[in-house]
């Protein structure tokens, strides 16, 4: 008797999350761009502001290491554990794979068992600073959703520094500085995100919560609080965001505060364990990471709603007739007026500030359709071939007509036959389609 109940609780889940579907915005989360409403005048678009949702973006960085070879291993090297330096077994060696550290293990899988780490070489020139650049880069403009978390396999660094760039790595701020002693090593009086407020939210601190001596031995991660930060406006459970997307509307220095191209991790000096360094083992000091986590999402300027990884690179996929890596301009053939960038106000669907066509056509209205076309406003989304389209009844659809340059489609994005899509253009270039006769230089596709 119970299998029809449970199915009737299926079906009322289904349909209530089939409902859900229909209204997004109404979340916060701005993941549609557009969708179809019925108005007086017909069937016309509806545009939002959107954007990616939040990922994984390690996935997606090139690592580099400065020094070059400070990675552990060549040639191969004997460690002792920090918190007994007669326990001498554990080796290096870059050329056998089980013994090896290199930089991609700090963003694996984690979870296995023995776990999986970068590693540095030893502090044998002590007392020279041992001292790492660890660079992420992602040719990319990203916005910082979550907390940025760094898990040390060996004991956490007593100083060090995190550093953002917004111009692909040119030029360089610092976000947080950590050590144990912030007032020697940096000259600051030490603070934690809990002190900052709404007004001194911008402002760089040092803190002393994330480079205690080993004698902690769990408690692994250096953290760069982010959530804490947007809770100075959202609440502690970030429940009003409201209030986060209106101050991130209307305050550049805030938003540009968590967009980053690069990341930086400056490390100064390695755990000691002790107030001195044992200079008779300093095969006990070096650095190792097992994890860095990094959530964000691609930087669309609320134009798209979805971010591609291709040719190892991370580029928008933009609405609004908008493109560009970050769809920061307007197509060529929507420069009706200036470009700008979306907005999340009013909550909770935003405003668009599509991109309009430099000249609106007439758009042909089908006698037979009672719910006709978009008004003459409307863009038919013809890729910048045709400023003409028509409502088909049958189909539920509005179509392009009389594509111009060589293409043709629904929205005038395919080649005629007999010509290619040159791939070196942007699909509403006038050279988008190239004749058979044109010498493509395998920079040409079907």
């Amino acid at each position: 008797m119970r299998l029809p109940v449970l199915l009737t609780l299926q079906a009322v889940w289904a349909s209530l999350c089939h409902a859900m579907q229909n209204y997004p915005a109404a979340w916060g989360h701005y993941d549609v761009c557009k969708s179809q409403v019925y108005t007086e005048e017909g069937l016309t678009w509806d545009y939002m502001a959107c954007q990616p949702e939040a990922a994984d973006m390690t996935k997606y960085l090139k690592v580099t290491l400065d020094p070059p070879n400070i990675t552990c291993g060549d040639p191969p090297e004997t460690y002792c554990a920090l918190e007994n330096p007669y326990m001498c077994n554990n080796e290096c060696d870059a050329g056998t794979e089980e013994l090896a550290h290199p930089p991609e293990l700090m963003f694996d899988f984690e979870g296995r068992n023995p776990t999986t780490f970068w590693q540095s070489s030893s502090w044998k020139k002590y007392p020279k600073p041992l001292l790492v650049n660890i660079t992420l880069s992602w040719n990319k403009t990203v916005e910082l959703t979550d907390d940025i978390v760094i898990t040390f396999e060996s004991g956490r660094p007593e100083q060090m520094v995190l550093e953002k760039s917004l111009d692909y790595g040119r030029t360089w701020q610092p976000y947080q500085f950590y050590a144990t002693d912030c007032l020697d090593a940096f000259i600051m009086e030490p603070k934690t995100v809990q002190d900052l407020t709404q007004q001194t939210l911008l402002d760089i601190i040092c803190t002393e919560d994330y480079s205690r001596g080993y004698v902690w031995k769990y408690d692994k991660t250096v953290r760069f609080e982010i959530k804490d930060r947007f809770a100075l406006f959202a609440g502690p459970r970030l429940h009003n965001m409201a209030s986060l997307y209106g101050q991130l509307d209307t305050t550049k220095n805030l938003r540009d505060f968590f967009t980053i191209t690069d990341l930086r991790i400056k490390l100064h000096r390695p755990a000691t364990g002790a107030t001195m360094v044992d200079e008779n083992n300093l095969s006990r000091y070096f650095y190792a990471i097992s994890d860095i986590k990094v959530h964000g999402r691609c930087k669309c300027n609320l134009h798209a709603n979805s971010c591609v990884f291709d040719k190892e690179k991370l580029a928008c996929e933009c609405e609004h007739n908008t493109t560009g890596p970050d769809c920061g301009r307007c197509k060529r053939s929507y420069q009706g007026r200036a470009w700008s960038a979306g907005s999340y106000l009013p909550i909770p669907k935003g405003t668009a500030n599509i991109c309009i066509p430099n000249n609106v056509g007439p758009v042909i209205r089908p006698n037979v359709s009672s719910l006709g076309v978009a008004n003459r406003n409307q863009d038919c989304e013809c890729s910048g071939h045709s400023n003409r389209c028509s409502y088909i009844e049958l189909l539920n659809t509005v179509i392009c007509i009389s594509c111009k340059h060589n293409t043709r489609g629904q929205h005038c994005q395919l080649c005629k036959l007999g010509y290619y899509r040159n791939v070196s253009a942007e699909l509403d270039d006038e050279n988008v389609c190239v004749g058979q006769s044109h010498h493509c230089n395998r920079r040409c596709d079907l």
